[in-house]
């Protein structure tokens, strides 16, 4: 079976004057994207409409490939691994495959210019945050269209962890103003997945006001020396203290008692211990937070003794002895990571009520750490 003459004619005409290529499944009609606009060739099936279509995909591939069956053997195994060669990602548009846009989306060697067309030929979610991921994407206005596009997909994800990632890229830079940003991060107080996507781009500057530890001047004066002769411990315990510091440590706190799925706790647990990665005492992450918690405290003892190799470390608990718990905490919860739940998950598919209680011996020693931090002791 062939494509009916008319087609094959009209559709010859129609890749010999464009750049991208969408098949239309519903309406049967292929559409082809040039610098003069777009074009459309509205196809006459003579056989059913799956066969038709896997001849036209067929004839695109041959044509943009050169050979029919192209697109399968030549993407299956690149696609998702952004390795397509740059010479390559043209004619990938060329297919009227969504999947060889995500190859194109996902490529290193992306340029603005095939963004913009690989935009055109599938506008979907996934591929809004793949382009976002992209600098040439985000320094130009189509980044701001990807970011409103998935503004207002966003209601209707159902995978945390797309939720989180499109919060993630939607932060970046200047893409959205204040006031979107601020929407966005109000429906985290009843879905906390958008609030760990604030936790992970604007750390240091999320949108509430808060408090900075009571006791933070007091410390202020030991520690900023030592900050400023290039100790990270003191450094994070500066920023820990004041406001952004207790804004961090408060939303991640609350959104830690509340999640509803286990994406949400892994990307959550990851935040945490990435934000207190300076005070990181484990060369692997461990399993067991009663195991990290014993390494934090023997470490802690040898340096109060002076007897730790952590030149930082001895160097801090030496000058402000009186922040040991404090210090003690930082230590615990960069170690904090993926690993730490990955026993519990393992054994239980459980979510929400269920999955907290299975997991409060993981958080309720975070809990514990992340409250010390809060008050003055």
């Amino acid at each position: 079976m062939d494509l009916s003459h008319e087609d094959q004619l009209r559709l010859n005409v129609l890749v010999r004057n464009v750049e991208a290529i969408r098949i239309d499944e519903h309406s049967m009609t292929v559409c082809g994207l040039s610098d003069k606009g777009e074009a459309q060739v509205l196809l006459n099936p003579n056989c059913a409409a799956d066969r038709y279509l896997r001849l036209v995909r067929e004839f695109l591939s041959n044509t943009a490939l050169g050979s029919p069956g192209g697109y399968p053997v030549f993407l299956k195994r690149w696609t998702r691994m952004g390795e397509i060669k740059s010479t390559c990602l043209a004619e990938l548009l060329m297919l009227g495959e969504p999947e060889a846009v995500t190859a194109v989306t996902r490529s290193a060697a992306l340029t603005l210019a095939l963004a913009h067309k690989a935009w055109w030929a599938a506008p979907t979610s996934d591929h809004a945050r793949r382009l976002l991921q992209q600098s040439c994407v985000i320094e130009n206005n189509l980044g701001k269209e990807l970011a409103a596009f998935l503004i207002e997909h966003l209601p209707f994800e159902t995978e945390a962890q797309a939720i989180i990632e499109s919060v993630q890229l939607i932060l970046q830079g200047d893409l959205i103003d204040a006031a979107s940003r601020d929407k966005l991060w109000d429906k985290g107080a009843k879905k906390s997945a958008y609030r760990i996507g604030f936790l992970n781009t604007l750390p240091h500057s999320l949108p509430v006001d808060v408090n900075p530890r009571s006791d933070r001047d007091q410390h202020t004066k030991v520690l900023t020396p030592l900050a400023e002769q290039g100790n990270p411990l003191a450094t994070l315990l500066l920023v820990v203290f004041d406001k952004m510091g207790q804004a961090f440590i408060q939303t991640a706190e609350a959104a830690l008692r509340r999640p509803t799925d286990q994406d949400t706790v892994v990307f959550l647990v990851d935040t945490i211990g990435h934000y207190f990665a300076a005070a990181r005492c484990m060369d692997n992450h461990s399993r067991d937070m009663n195991e990290i918690s014993d390494h934090a405290k023997t470490l802690l003892s040898h340096a109060l003794k002076g007897q730790s190799d952590q030149t930082d470390l001895v160097e801090l608990i030496k000058a402000a002895p009186e922040l040991e718990h404090d210090i003690l905490s930082i230590l615990i919860l960069a170690c904090v990571g993926d690993p730490v739940v990955t026993p519990v998950f393992a054994q239980t598919d459980a979510v929400g009520t269920l999955m907290r209680r299975k997991l409060e011996p993981v958080t309720t020693p975070i809990f514990a750490q992340l409250e010390n931090l809060q008050w003055s002791k």
